[in-house]
């Protein structure tokens, strides 16, 4: 009996191309029939009969070659284990996927990831070693959340790093460590250092750099000096931006040098690192120029800062850092002004100003508008001197009126003078802060207070929210406040919060529903405290 061959316009299924295959596949044999098959009921099976007989095909076809060396074994993490209950936790954490509820209303459910910060400061605090089955859900985080790289990679250790150099989706942990996921050389290692900062990648030397400089600021700053003159203007800027860990006098003389850099860039971090020596050189020159622009008017009623800003940005200046072109909006000599008076020591306005001390010189009037320019510029001075008293005095008293709306000294500059008090003071600020003007500018002053809040601030906040919620306010015009109570209250807060829950009556001029949603936020709330208290207790069974 003879066969019938197969008319050469239709291809067989062993001879049919793969890509022909995965576009039958991705469309689907209803639209697109699979080679070497008749349209109908069968095409489905016909595609998985030719899809198999073209992969054994595919795997017949290659070459041998010589098998891939293993892979060395994983190392030893010597650290503790988690404690059971803990490592079941850290499951459920990375486990937990954000997304929005429907119309945006998150319900009474924690959110989890929220916590994972915290969880992995308290697991590195106390010593602990990532479970391995953990390893890559906590590495898929990480890649997905650059703020929880430097806890995460602490907490999954020595593994996290052989797992990555397996996986280019993990490189990021080889670019974080120096020496591609090797140990740091150690202080008797000269010869590693060197090789690794003359042949690493830009991030190993970043990387490399800036943990020299934690140790050895000195070693640091020579090896940077030993190539400094060879690098890219870009590398250089982000180089000399690791100076600013263990910054001190000895480093002026480098510094100095750099005011001559060809890159405006460089030469603006340069002055700006000296600035914050108050005794360099540049210090002093910066202060002789801003006492020609500042005085005292000794009017013997009404005594006053006069400002007298300068006329021209001349050679000298521009070489100590000052930027000539204004940004749009600034006009030249109110720039010119605002530059030297925050490169100039604080230490010398006491002086020029009639030996009064800073919360008597920020008192004084300033003739001709000049408040705003000049209060700003002390207080990028205090930020940059780390001057509590300066700071102190700019900030002013939480419940001066000035303090809620505006004044010489904006929300974001009190926010960062806040950095600089210690964490007790500056939580009792903005405690003081809320309870005279409310939450509605308070949310950039709670990012600056330690964790967990103090009993004052968070009194303070959960009494506002109160009055918000009584007040028949929108409660998502608070979630920013409420998600940050979340994750700073204390949880020893919960049960005080208990009488919170219920829902409120409603009065005639409330926003429809609110009731129901401060009850949901706060019922989240109180949630989210206990299970931080429960993953606290289970981290301390180790």
């Amino acid at each position: 009996m003879t066969s019938t061959p197969t008319p050469p316009s239709t291809p067989s299924p062993t001879t049919a191309s793969w890509e022909e295959l995965v576009t039958a596949a991705l469309l689907g044999t209803d639209r697109r029939t699979p080679p070497g098959s008749e349209p109908g009921p069968g095409a489905p099976a016909a595609l998985l009969d030719a899809a198999a007989a073209e992969t054994v095909r595919r795997r017949a076809g290659l070459r041998p070659a010589r098998a891939a060396r293993r892979p060395d074994p994983a190392p030893e993490d010597p650290r503790p284990p988690l404690p059971a209950a803990a490592a079941r936790r850290l499951t459920m954490l990375l486990a937990d996927r954000p997304g929005a509820a429907a119309g945006g209303r998150r319900g009474t459910a924690p959110d989890l990831m929220e916590l994972l910060p915290q969880w992995l400061a308290t697991a590195n605090a106390r010593g602990f070693a990532a479970p391995p089955e953990a390893l890559p859900a906590l590495l898929d985080a990480a890649r997905g959340r650059t703020d929880l790289r430097p806890a995460a990679l602490r907490f999954a250790g020595p593994r996290a790093l052989w797992l990555a150099r397996l996986n280019p989706d993990w490189r990021f942990a080889l670019r974080a460590t120096p020496g591609g996921g090797t140990a740091l050389p150690g202080p008797d290692a000269a010869d590693r250092v060197r090789r690794l900062w003359d042949e690493g990648l830009f991030a190993e030397r970043v990387a490399l750099l800036a943990s020299l400089r934690a140790r050895d600021p000195a070693g640091a700053r020579g090896l940077l000096a030993s190539t400094w003159a060879t690098e890219r203007a870009e590398d250089r800027l982000m180089f000399l931006d690791s100076l600013r860990t263990g910054l001190a006098p000895a480093d002026e003389p480098f510094l100095e040098q750099a005011l001559a850099d060809r890159s405006r860039n460089v030469r603006a971090t340069a002055a700006e690192l000296l600035s914050a020596l108050p005794d360099s050189a540049l210090a002093a020159r910066m202060a002789a120029r801003a006492v020609t622009c500042v005085s005292l008017d000794r009017a013997p009623d009404h005594p006053a800062i006069a400002v007298e800003a300068p006329h021209e940005c001349d050679a000298g200046m521009e070489r100590d850092g000052v930027v000539a072109k204004p940004p749009g909006g600034r006009g030249e000599r109110s720039w010119w002004l605002g530059q030297l008076v925050e490169a100039a020591p604080l230490a010398t306005w006491p002086a020029r100003l009639g030996g009064r001390r800073p919360e008597e010189i920020v008192a004084l009037p300033v003739a001709d508008g000049w408040r705003s320019e000049l209060h700003a510029a002390w207080c990028r001075a205090a930020v940059r001197q780390r001057d509590g008293a300066w700071a102190r005095a700019l900030l002013g008293p939480p419940t001066a009126p000035e303090a809620g709306g505006p004044g010489a000294v904006s929300l974001a500059e009190r926010a960062k003078l806040l950095g600089t008090l210690k964490a007790g003071e500056r939580a009792d600020w903005v405690a003081g802060f809320i309870a005279t003007h409310g939450l509605s500018e308070a949310f950039q002053l709670l990012g600056m207070c330690g964790v967990p809040w103090t009993p004052s601030l968070g009194r303070a906040v959960v009494d506002a929210l109160d009055i918000a919620r009584d007040a028949g306010s929108y409660p998502w015009s608070f979630s920013g406040v409420m998600g940050l109570a979340e994750r700073c209250l204390d949880p020893a807060e919960a049960d005080r919060l208990n009488g919170l829950l219920a829902i409120p009556d409603e009065s005639e001029d409330a926003s429809p529903g609110a009731g129901g949603y401060w009850a949901e936020a706060f019922q989240r709330l109180v949630t989210t405290l206990r299970l931080r208290a429960a993953m606290a207790e289970e981290l301390a069974a180790g």
